[in-house]
């Protein structure tokens, strides 16, 4: 019996993904995502340094914006890759392209460079993310995929952790550009790694056409809702959102009547279960993005310190961490019990936060700032309990020829549930007081209605969930 039939006859761990057979394809690919992650995190904290420096703060928030449009149109590249062009060719050029964008952002001497970088450094990024999940079933047998899937969302939690804090090492004059110049030959190093770590990949995509329209409509949505998420005017910020909804509503209805898709098969018809996976992912993380918010509330009505509310604000992530691994032992109707129960968690959580953090408590008095500290870590527990669960499910749902669409979908539902969770958080805290009339009294109205509305996509979580608790039948390959 060789070492990889092993790990499949035993109980599987998370441990197994580091074992001898599997550790550099763990390595390369757990990389690939934590580059992702760890720069967006990176880029937000140095970002007021770069305007510091060079100017552009007319175009700040396109530092952001870009980054992720870019990094979304990198994932759908994994899936909509020239025929014949392995898996392993497209990590290569990613972890390039993420080097060489990376490069321009350290050598700019104007902002309008420093967005080009971004723009770059996000499609690699986003190929990288992408193909972390593309290539989990290449790379692990099967009973391995949750696991690997539980690694990536911890990944993501931790990043959220450490990434404004290496941010901060690079956050004074114009040691920014070492923040983007140490990342080069990282980048270098991954690609040439890349044919020796990876697996080969077949390449056994349905042959089709690139969905041309549906992913330039897809890029709108993102942009808009993106922007939206950087305007202070309410009402404008409203209509970016409502305008990015059309966007992406539009390219769904295309999606829906097209042959040529841009999605697996099923994706947007919510009688199939992969589109209740989807909708799952995508009110999670929607809900879960209104914590940006958490470390304003807690020093304007908590009297908590800066530092301090950076670090209780890190429990959100923390949460997800721990939760992931505390689920990655469950499987079949336990692991669908643990997505509804997840989805549970997150919307009472969050509901909570209504009424804990949402208190004049300028006392700091722990019996109001100790249940709201719980109700933010359990926020973040709630999307980790399921979220490895789900992303396996879609890998099961689909046939092999959609697997690298639906891995590419993953990551676009991400950035997509990100995006939207940030903009609809900043309408609801501006119409609700936060500015007008501002003070301690329009702050706590603010985090009440904050928390309250966005506890409502929780609750299409949890319904969307319940129909996912049994386990997914088997598709024929």
């Amino acid at each position: 019996m060789t070492g990889l039939d092993q790990i499949s006859a035993d109980k599987p761990s998370v441990f197994h993904l580091f074992s001898k057979p599997l550790l550099p394809a763990t390595l390369m690919l757990g990389g690939g995502v934590t580059l992702y992650a760890v720069e967006t995190y990176i880029t937000a904290t140095i970002a007021p340094s770069i305007v510091r420096d060079i100017g552009g703060l007319n175009l700040l928030a396109w530092v952001t914006t870009l980054y992720v449009a870019s990094a979304v149109l990198g994932s759908i590249f994994v899936a909509m890759r020239p025929r014949g062009t392995g898996l392993r060719t497209v990590y290569a050029a990613g972890a390039l392209i993420f080097g060489l964008g990376s490069l321009i952002c350290a050598v700019a001497g104007s902002m309008p460079v420093v967005l080009l970088g971004r723009a770059v450094q996000g499609f690699g990024a986003g190929t990288l993310a992408g193909l972390a999940y593309a290539f989990i079933r290449f790379a692990y047998p099967e009973p391995l995929w949750r696991k690997a899937s539980t690694l990536y969302a911890a990944i993501w939690g931790i990043s959220t952790l450490f990434g404004p804090t290496l941010g901060g090492v690079f956050s004074s004059g114009s040691a920014w550009r070492h923040a983007f110049l140490l990342l080069v030959p990282l980048g270098v190093l991954m690609a040439a790694l890349a044919p020796r770590f990876l697996p080969r990949a077949e390449d056994d995509r349905a042959h089709g056409k690139t969905p041309v329209l549906q992913i330039v409509m897809l890029l709108a949505g993102v942009l808009l809702v993106s922007l939206a998420g950087t305007i202070e005017v309410t009402t404008t910020k409203a209509l970016l959102i409502a305008a990015a909804i059309v966007a992406v509503a539009g390219m769904l209805f295309i999606e829906r009547r097209s042959d040529n898709r841009l999605l697996p098969s099923g994706a947007v018809t919510l009688a199939k279960p992969v589109a209740r996976v989807y909708l799952t992912m995508f009110t999670l993380l929607v809900v879960l993005t209104s914590d940006i918010y958490i470390p304003y509330f807690l020093q304007a009505l908590h009297g908590v310190t800066p530092l301090m509310s950076g670090y209780l604000t890190a429990l959100v992530a923390l949460g997800w961490t721990f939760a992931a691994f505390f689920s990655g032992t469950l499987s079949g109707r336990a692991a669908g019990v643990a997505i509804v129960v997840g989805c549970v968690i997150e919307a009472v959580t969050t509901a909570s936060l209504a009424i804990f953090l949402a208190a004049d408590n300028q006392a700091s008095a722990l019996a109001v700032l100790v249940p709201a500290v719980i109700g933010m870590f359990m926020m973040g527990f709630g999307v980790g309990l399921g979220w490895a669960h789900l992303v396996a499910k879609v890998l099961k749902l689909v046939e092999n020829a959609e697997q690298d669409k639906a891995s590419a979908a993953i990551s676009t539902v991400q950035s997509l549930g990100s995006a939207f969770g940030a903009a609809l958080s900043g309408v609801i805290v501006n119409s609700a007081g936060l500015v007008q009339p501002g003070g301690i009294a329009g702050t706590v109205s603010a985090a009440h209605w904050l928390y309250v509305l966005m506890a409502l996509p929780g609750l299409i979580a949890v319904a969307a969930s319940l129909t996912l608790s049994s386990p997914p039948p088997r598709q024929v390959r």
